[in-house]
């Protein structure tokens, strides 16, 4: 069992930044690729990102060139780089991890908001 635990949220005026850390409770962190997902106000959830030891950075088109995933195995953290944040990207973004070989994240954090105000 892992646990996630996310940090950094906040509100910020468009244009912004914003870095969300995210911490596993697993000794060996670095079998596991990690993400991040979001979930907007009346909409489905999304995939932002992710990254694993075995593929590069990898991020929606939304997102891309603006946020900048990055893991330090030795912390067991994931981070969350926003730049140029826009009001679209308000959500309550989830941190996500999933064991190398399987098919699906099977752990998720509880969550932490990002507001992105006009």
């Amino acid at each position: 069992q892992v646990q996630l635990v996310e940090s950094g949220g906040g509100l910020v005026q468009a244009g912004g930044s914003l870095r969300l850390s995210c911490l596993a409770s697993t000794r060996t962190f670095s079998n596991y690729a990690m993400g991040w997902f979001r979930q907007a106000p009346g909409k489905e959830r999304e995939w932002v990102s992710s990254i694993s030891r075995n593929v590069g950075p990898t991020y929606d088109d939304s997102v891309r060139g603006r946020f900048t995933i990055s893991r330090d195995d030795e912390k067991k953290t994931v981070y969350l780089q926003m730049n140029s944040l826009k009001p679209e990207d308000t959500a309550v973004y989830y941190c996500v991890a999933r064991e190398m070989g399987a098919w699906e994240y099977a752990y998720w954090g509880q969550g932490t908001q990002v507001t992105v105000s006009s």
